[in-house]
């Protein structure tokens, strides 16, 4: 067994989340999915060529996340004078007009959270998509795994929607790249949170014990 694995990790158990039933897994084919009989919840699914495809979605989002914050969500043009403001300049207007905390969670919620989420998929994925277990395996998948609440980029495309909408009866706005690049990344972040990073479990033990192939071998 790798150093990078935790002793503590037994994917051979299932523990539904709605109703803390246990249950021990069986091999399901490639689009199966095991549900709860207890509570119906699915417990899990057959991911294996899933997984292959998730490394460019997350890589493809990361690029769209960069988008997101370089460039202007909106311009707002009011009696001639024109006003343009990005997701940066948002959180700084923000904690200039003392809402301190408004700010901090904008902030939280829609810049550090889903880059960290991506960051860390994309250095899980790498390396298991080559074959090999990144260090510090385990303590990865549990801050992915906790983290995943906080991240709330479809409430703050609801939330600027909702304002170009009660804006565009003041000021002629016309919609940015970011926020494009935000309705984007909406879509690949469904995607992206489809996937159950715990499930990476049985990726990992299939390379340590030599079961398993790269993703980039597999057909």
């Amino acid at each position: 067994m790798s150093n990078y694995s935790d002793p503590r990790a037994d994917t051979s158990l299932k523990l539904c989340e709605h109703c803390d039933a246990v249950f021990r897994r069986i091999r399901l084919d490639p689009g199966e999915r095991a549900y709860c009989p207890r509570c119906g919840t699915e417990l899990y699914r057959n991911n294996d060529r899933r997984y292959g495809a998730l490394l460019p979605v997350v890589l493809a989002s990361l690029i769209v996340f960069i988008c997101c914050n370089a460039f202007p969500i909106v311009t707002m043009e009011i009696q001639g004078v024109s006003t343009r403001t990005t997701v940066w300049g948002a959180v700084r207007v923000l904690a200039l007009e003392d809402m301190l905390s408004v700010s901090t969670l904008v902030f939280a919620t829609t810049i550090l959270v889903p880059l960290i989420e991506l960051g860390l998929l994309a250095y899980l994925l790498v390396p298991l998509w080559l074959g090999r277990i990144p260090a510090g395996f385990g303590p990865v998948v549990r801050i992915v795994r906790m983290g995943r609440p906080w991240g709330m980029i479809e409430v703050f495309m609801l939330g600027i929607v909702a304002s170009l909408v009660k804006l565009s009866a003041m000021a002629t706005v016309v919609p940015g790249v970011a926020l494009w690049a935000f309705g984007a990344l909406t879509v690949l972040l469904a995607v992206v949170v489809s996937f159950d990073p715990a499930d990476l479990w049985e990726h990992a033990e299939a390379i340590e014990t030599g079961q398993g192939v790269a993703a980039g071998d597999a057909p």
